[in-house]
């Protein structure tokens, strides 16, 4: 067990972080969304595990409602808010996914939702959002902060709720319920977890599962992964603090590209995970070809990093039984027909 985890252990979790969600925080969202969010498969494939000389577990959150796990998060928050409060709205930020979980939790719930969205946001996307009954917003983020744009929103519309992408503790706990779902799944397949995998941006996700795996599987160590050039995680892991992005980075992975880790959730991840893994825009692309023709399944840039992490031998797994999340397949058809042509240069 790490020293991380010890103290965990000697401490737990309430002292450690008193604005984290605790794992019966993250149980109850699990009852709070039961009846609306998928219980999401864990698949194997003997041909990935043959190539890797490992076994691999894929907790598939591409078959999660709205295509992501976002949507297990922002129903569990907008579900906390007061009815009468709940009447006013909600509003949010979003590159897609958390947007599509927002604007399908509202509808569900009566309420009407706004998202802010980058300027170099997908078409797909956009329009998936307006679809579910969200008003979309967009701001260009060269000339402007989400934080302001959201601050404007919220100026217009006092009253309503704000739904952060990550940084909130009943966004946590929902995203905490796909680790409790692993857990019971490797419980049932009679194995043990000797690492777990987390796509990563603003951490939502990766404390999530943290906190879970802490508790509950604590011999399993916990990484996050990142696209080059929004390493942030990584950096901040090691450096001991939130470090900013790059504003001038660029990356394939449109559903990672926060500026810098969450101040909630980095303080939960810096403690919980044990590392963090990097890859390059072509091992996703490799990955995503790879998940498409061989395992059958489709995932867009940002849910395929964990996947690449493995098929580019950035994480050393033989011998070993590893869990990954895919933890979205809303990728654009124009991009994916391209990448599966070889062509996809010409959109980067």
């Amino acid at each position: 067990m790490t020293s991380k985890k010890r103290l965990l252990n000697d401490l737990g979790l309430s002292k450690l972080f008193p604005k984290a969600p605790s794992l019966i925080k993250i149980q109850m969202a699990a009852k709070c969304i039961s009846t609306e969010a998928n219980y999401t498969p864990l698949l194997e494939f003997r041909s990935l595990n043959e190539r890797l000389g490992g076994r691999v577990l894929i907790k598939a959150e591409t078959m999660q409602r709205t295509g992501s796990f976002k949507f297990r998060g922002a129903f569990n928050k907008i579900k906390q808010i007061n009815l009468e409060k709940l009447k006013h709205g909600v509003v949010s930020y979003s590159s897609g996914n958390h947007g599509h979980g927002v604007a399908a939790a509202a509808k569900i719930l009566g309420a009407r939702s706004t998202i802010a969205m980058p300027l170099n946001s997908t078409d797909s996307k956009i329009q998936n959002i307006r679809k579910l009954g969200g008003k979309v917003v967009i701001f260009d983020p060269r000339n402007q902060s989400r934080e302001d744009i959201i601050g404007e929103l919220l100026e217009a519309q006092p009253r309503a709720s704000f739904v952060h992408p990550f940084d909130d503790p009943d966004v946590i706990a929902g995203q905490g319920t796909c680790g409790l779902e692993i857990i019971t799944q490797v419980e049932e397949l009679g194995v043990n977890l000797d690492g777990l995998l987390i796509c990563c941006s603003g951490g939502g996700l990766a404390s999530g599962l943290a906190i879970v795996f802490s508790e509950l599987s604590p011999r399993t160590n916990i990484y996050s992964v990142e696209p080059e050039g929004f390493d942030d995680t990584k950096l901040s892991l090691k450096a001991g603090h939130r470090i900013k992005n790059n504003p001038d980075a660029k990356s394939f992975c449109d559903a990672l590209l926060s500026p810098l880790p969450g101040e909630l959730t980095f303080s939960i991840n810096r403690k919980l995970l044990t590392g963090g893994i990097v890859v390059s825009d072509e091992e996703v692309m490799a990955a995503m070809s790879y998940a498409f023709h061989h395992l059958k399944l489709i995932v867009e840039p940002g849910g395929a990093v964990a996947l690449a992490a493995l098929l580019a031998g950035r994480f050393p797994i033989r011998g070993k039984t590893i869990a990954i999340t895919l933890s979205g397949g809303n990728v654009d058809l124009k991009v994916f027909q391209l990448l599966l042509g070889n062509k996809i240069k010409s959109v980067l």
